[in-house]
This record gives C-alpha cells, structure tokens and sequence, in this order.
C-alpha cells in the first residue's frame, strides 16, 4: 500500500481570492471550542497540468460542526465529494498557464468533546455498507478466525466490542520508525505478527476486527488542532503540518456510534514512557473506549476512497487524510519538500 505523507515548509506569495463558503450555523453554546485551520499548498518544480486534493472537515453529529471555508489559489477550485463516503474535498486543477501552483485554505471549525451518540438504528443498507469488506479492510480468513477467537465467551455486544478494543491495545505497540501514520495494512499485521504502526495501522486493525465480528465500524481520519488536557503526547497546536491522527468508531445498538482510540493509548506509553498497568495508562484506556477529546478534527471515513476527477486509471487511495496531487510530470513524492509542500496551522478563536 502507498503512503502518503507530507511535510511543512514556508509557503510564499498572495493568492487572489477564490470562493468563500459558510457551510452550517456556528454553534455558541457551552462547551463548544472554534478552531482555524488554515492549510497552504505549493507544488514546485512540475510545470504544466496539475490536480490537487485537500480534505475538508466534516460536519458530525452533535460533536463537529464545519461552519466556514474560504480559499485562495491560482487555479480551478471546487468542493466535490467522492462518490461512495459523499466526503468533502476540495479538488484544484491547473491548466498549465501558472509557473508556480499554490492554494491556501482556512476552514472553521466547531468542536465539543464527544461519548457516544444514541442515534436511531442502521438500516440494512447502512449496516451492510458499515460491515463490508473492502481491498484494504478483508473481513475473511485470519481476520474472521482472529476476531472469532477474541470475541468467544463474551456474549453481549459490548462486551466482545471491549474484548476486540483490550485485545488490540495489549497486542499492538507503537512503532516510532513508521512513517506518517502507516499504511492500513492491518492483515500483513495479522500475518506477521509485527504489529507495531502508528495509528492508520492500529485503528484499521481495530475496525478491520470489528467488522469480521458483525459490527459496523469504520475509521474516521483527521487532524489535532489544540494541545490535550491529559497528555501532550495526543495534542499538537500551531504548526499541526505531521498531526493528523486516524480514529475508529463502532456502531452499538444501545449506544449509536460509539468511539474508541486504542492507537493513543499505544502513543501515551511510548512517548510518556509508562507502563500498560501504570495508574495513567488504565484511566485512559477506560476513557478512550467510549470518548473522544475534540481537540481534534475529523475530515472523513473514507477508506479506499476514490478521488473524485482522477481518472480510472488512478487506484484508490487506502485514505485521504493528507493532500495528495498528481503533475504532469506524475504523482509528487510526498517525502521530497523540493517538489511538493505544504504546512498546516492551527489556532482557538472565539465564536463569531
């Protein structure tokens, strides 16, 4: 599987004035924390045609709210969704005309720390849609057999949901070596029985056993944009360009869609250096199974997602939680800064 990771770098020149949206009311009620996320882009060194998508925040529930986007650029911008998750991205497009590609985009947006929601319950079309395979996310064979042999004995659906959540987090451990968030591939994992990654590979193996268990699940990619009030291991503010952060949510019937972060509790025992029974590691492993700290934002779910104007000679892409552009002269190496940059901020603002 490809990864696709970038990384921040100064970002020059004014841009004209492209579109500004005010996507949904801004909520101002108490605990509601507003954030700008401003996300600037260049490609260099690739004159001609160019595309470029960036993911947008999503409005989720009573947790999330995306209230505002306005961009600039010197190319052909619209917001478009792909056309199985219905994700918001917004697609650049250049004609070969400008010397240099740039777009900058500042999204608002709303959050509030988020347990589960009740919420009516699936139906059949949205529990098969939940509980399908896909390329990157098999549900047969070692996943099946895995997922069956930790959920045996535990009757109620929340409790083989905690037994699939505990087993992860015992199991896996954080890999510093990995790159970006890793790559998914939570069935090499399987087969290997290396399962060390970052939180792409520990939240797609989350999700990967659940749904092999019968559970609609899928993971939510996205972004920290404010330090954390319980370790800052889990927060970043300001320069947020190597933040994104990849979630994972479990769809129960007497809970709706209730969120689980096994890859955080992996991330707080390496970079804090705590044990898995210290004092620390157990309250946030009780809090990350049914709790999400919103100082982070959520852009989509959509694994395996095609981009929208790619092409159908274009693969899909395991997620598209970083910007992601192809040239004329191909797709940018997204780990060489002399040829494709960006940089990710982010601040608190009060509620307008």
């Amino acid at each position: 599987m490809e990864r696709r990771v970038l990384f921040a770098s100064a970002f020059a020149g004014s841009l004209a004035p492209a579109f500004r949206i005010n996507a949904a009311e801004t909520p101002v009620s108490a605990g509601w924390r507003h954030f700008e996320i401003i996300t600037r882009v260049t490609l260099l060194g690739a004159p001609g045609a160019a595309r470029l998508w960036l993911p947008l925040a999503q409005t989720a529930y009573g947790y999330q709210v995306a209230h505002g986007l306005e961009t600039r650029g010197n190319g052909n911008m619209a917001v478009v969704r792909d056309d199985r998750y219905g994700a918001a991205i917004l697609r650049t497009t250049w004609d070969g005309t400008a010397t240099q590609q740039q777009v900058q985009v500042v999204q608002t947006v709303a959050t509030r720390d988020r347990g589960a929601i009740p919420l009516a319950p699936l139906t059949k079309a949205e529990r098969d849609f939940w509980t399908a395979p896909l390329p990157t996310v098999p549900t047969d064979g070692i996943v099946r057999e895995t997922a069956d042999k930790i959920t045996a004995g535990h009757a109620t659906p929340r409790d083989r949901l905690r037994a699939i959540y505990d087993w992860v987090v015992d199991t896996t451990w954080r890999d510093p070596e990995t790159a970006g968030c890793g790559t998914g591939d939570f069935k090499q994992m399987l087969e290997s029985g290396h399962f060390g990654g970052k939180c792409a590979d520990i939240s797609g193996l989350m999700v990967g056993l659940a749904r092999a268990a019968g559970f609609p699940a899928r993971d939510v990619y996205g972004i920290r944009v404010a330090d954390s009030r319980q370790f800052p291991s889990i927060g970043k503010s300001g320069d947020i360009s190597k933040a994104q952060h990849c979630r994972a949510e479990v769809f129960l019937e007497d809970a709706g869609w209730f969120p689980v972060d096994p890859a955080d509790v992996r991330k707080v025992m390496l970079e804090s250096k705590l044990s898995i029974d210290s004092p620390e590691v157990k309250a946030l492993r009780e809090r990350l199974f049914g709790n999400w700290e919103m100082n982070w934002v959520g852009y989509n779910s959509g694994t395996d997602i095609d981009l929208p104007g790619a092409g159908k000679r274009t693969p899909n892409f395991v997620f598209l939680m970083y910007p992601c552009a192809f040239t004329a002269n191909g797709q940018p190496d997204t780990l060489d800064p002399a040829r494709f940059r960006y940089e990710i901020t982010s601040r608190e603002v009060t509620a307008a």
